[in-house]
C-alpha cells in the first residue's frame, strides 16, 4: 500500500466520498478537503443536515434559504430541517441547472432519494461535465445512494462500527480494508483513476483548516 506523501487531491469538478462512524474524523477531514477546492472561484453550497459543530465555526459562512443558489463565489450553507426533502431535491436541481457550483453534503444519506427525479443523482453522474464537484460524508454507507460510491473519483474511509458499510465501500474500490485497525483519525484514501489505496495520516487540526478556508473567503469577498 502506498504512503499518503504520493496521494493527488481531487480537482475542481471531481466528486470525494468521506465514510466513517460518529467520532472518526471524517468531517474535519472533509472540511479540510473542502479548504484545499476553489472558493475563492465558484460557490460553494454546504447542506448541513446535522446542525455540525465544526461546520458552525467556519466565520465567513454565509447562510442562505432552501431555494436560493448564490451567483457569487464563496461558502454558503443550508440547514435542512428532515422534512424538507422536497425542498432539498430541488434546491439540488436548482445547482445542477445553474452548473459551476460545489456540493458539500453532511450528512449524506439524508438527501432525498425521490426515485426517478433525484437530483443528487443527476449532479452525481452528470456533474464532472457541469462542473458540479461534491464532497459528501456519511457515516452509514449502506444508507446511501450507490452513485456516491459509482461515481467517486477518491474516497477517504475512517473507521466504520458496521461491517455491512464496510462491505458497501469494498464493493467500489476493491482493496482490503480493515478499519479496526485503523489509528485514531487515520483513514485509508483510494484513488480511483489510479487505482491506488494510500495510509493517509490525520489531517491538519481544525484551526489551521478554519484559517485557510477564512483567507480564502477573504480574498474572494476582496474582488466582489
Amino acid at each position: 500500500m502506498a504512503q499518503n506523501k504520493k496521494h493527488r487531491l481531487p480537482d475542481n469538478s471531481q466528486r470525494l466520498a468521506v465514510v466513517g462512524r460518529t467520532g472518526s474524523g471524517k468531517t474535519v477531514a472533509g472540511l479540510w478537503h473542502l479548504s484545499q477546492r476553489d472558493l475563492d472561484k465558484k460557490p460553494w453550497t454546504i447542506f448541513d443536515f446535522k446542525l455540525d459543530d465544526h461546520i458552525s465555526l467556519i466565520e465567513r459562512v454565509r447562510e442562505i434559504d432552501l431555494g436560493e443558489v448564490p451567483k457569487h463565489p464563496g461558502l454558503y450553507v443550508v440547514r435542512p430541517h428532515p422534512s424538507q426533502q422536497e425542498e432539498v431535491n430541488e434546491h439540488i436541481w436548482k445547482i445542477w441547472g445553474a452548473q459551476n457550483h460545489g456540493i458539500f453534503a453532511d450528512e449524506g444519506y439524508m438527501i432525498p432519494n425521490p426515485g426517478r427525479n433525484n437530483a443528487f443523482d443527476a449532479v452525481l453522474t452528470q456533474g464532472r461535465s457541469l462542473k458540479v464537484p461534491v464532497i459528501v460524508l456519511s457515516q452509514r454507507p449502506v444508507w446511501m445512494t450507490r452513485f456516491a460510491f459509482s461515481e467517486a473519483d477518491f474516497f477517504q474511509i475512517f473507521q466504520l462500527n458496521d461491517h455491512d458499510d464496510e462491505k458497501t465501500v469494498r464493493r467500489f474500490i476493491r482493496q482490503k480494508l480493515d478499519t479496526d485497525t485503523l489509528p485514531d483519525y487515520h483513514s485509508y484514501y483510494y484513488d480511483v483513476g489510479r487505482r491506488s489505496l494510500y495510509n493517509f495520516a490525520p489531517v491538519p487540526d481544525e484551526d489551521t483548516i478554519l484559517e485557510t478556508i477564512d483567507s480564502k473567503l477573504k480574498r474572494q469577498r476582496r474582488t466582489l
